[in-house]
C-alpha cells in the first residue's frame, strides 16, 4: 500500500529586521566617509528613530526594520519641506484622539477614586489631558486655517505728495505738501525768485536831531 507524501509546508516569507543604519563609505577618501557619518548622526531623522526606539516595546523593536523606519523619517521631513502636511494634520488628529481617550480615563478613575486626595489628583491630571486636546486641536485647525494677518504699510514717498485731511465739519481740506532740501544747515525754497522792490522815498535816511540842552 502506498503512503501519501505529506504536503511541503509554504515557506514563510522572510522578515525584513535590519538593526543598522546604512552609511555611505569612501574607500579612496576618509574624510568622505567621516563627513557622511558625521551627517548622519546629527540629521533630524536618526535622533527621531533613537527616540522611538528607547521607548518602542522590545517585542515590537525586534520586528522593526530600522533602516526602512529611518528612510520613512527622511520622507516625511522631505514632504514637510514641499509644504505637504497630511503627516503633521494626522498625527495631531490621532493625538487628540488619544488624549480624549486619557482625558476619559483619568476622569472615571477621579469619579470612582474613595477618598478626596485621590479624587483631586485624577481630576487634575484629567483637566490636563483635556487642556492639551484643546490645544492640539487648535493647532490643527491653525494648519489649516492659516490667520490672516493684516500688515500697515507705512507711506514712505521722496517727493511731494497730496494729503486729505478732514476737518469737524466734514469736508476735505487739499494740502500739498513740499518737501525741503536742505544744504549746510539752511533750509532752501526752491520757488522762483521775486522781483526786486524799488526805494520808497519818503523813506529817506532821518538827519541829525538837535536836541536841546
Amino acid at each position: 500500500m502506498a503512503t501519501k507524501k505529506p504536503t511541503p509546508k509554504a515557506k514563510q516569507p522572510e522578515i525584513l529586521a535590519r538593526k543598522t543604519v546604512h552609511c555611505d563609505a569612501s574607500e579612496t577618501d576618509p574624510k568622505v566617509t567621516a563627513k557622511n557619518y558625521a551627517t548622519l548622526l546629527t540629521s533630524p531623522e536618526l535622533a527621531a528613530y533613537r527616540v522611538i526606539a528607547s521607548n518602542e516595546h522590545k517585542d515590537m523593536h525586534a520586528q522593526l526594520d530600522v533602516p526602512t523606519l529611518v528612510q520613512t523619517l527622511k520622507d516625511q521631513g522631505a514632504a514637510a519641506n514641499r509644504n505637504d502636511l497630511s503627516q503633521a494634520e494626522a498625527m495631531l488628529m490621532n493625538q487628540a484622539t488619544a488624549l480624549q481617550s486619557l482625558f476619559a480615563r483619568l476622569a472615571e478613575r477621579a469619579t470612582g477614586a474613595e477618598y478626596m486626595p485621590n479624587f483631586e489628583i485624577f481630576m487634575r491630571v484629567a483637566l490636563k489631558a483635556q487642556s492639551q486636546c484643546r490645544a492640539t486641536l487648535e493647532t490643527l485647525a491653525a494648519i489649516k486655517n492659516p490667520p490672516i494677518v493684516y500688515a500697515k504699510q507705512a507711506n514712505v514717498t521722496t517727493g511731494p505728495q497730496q494729503v486729505n485731511n478732514v476737518t469737524h465739519t466734514g469736508r476735505k481740506q487739499n494740502q500739498s505738501i513740499e518737501l525741503l532740501e536742505q544744504s549746510n544747515g539752511n533750509y532752501l525754497d526752491s520757488g522762483a525768485p521775486g522781483a526786486s522792490i524799488g526805494l520808497d522815498p519818503a523813506m529817506a535816511t532821518v538827519g541829525t536831531v538837535n536836541r536841546a540842552a
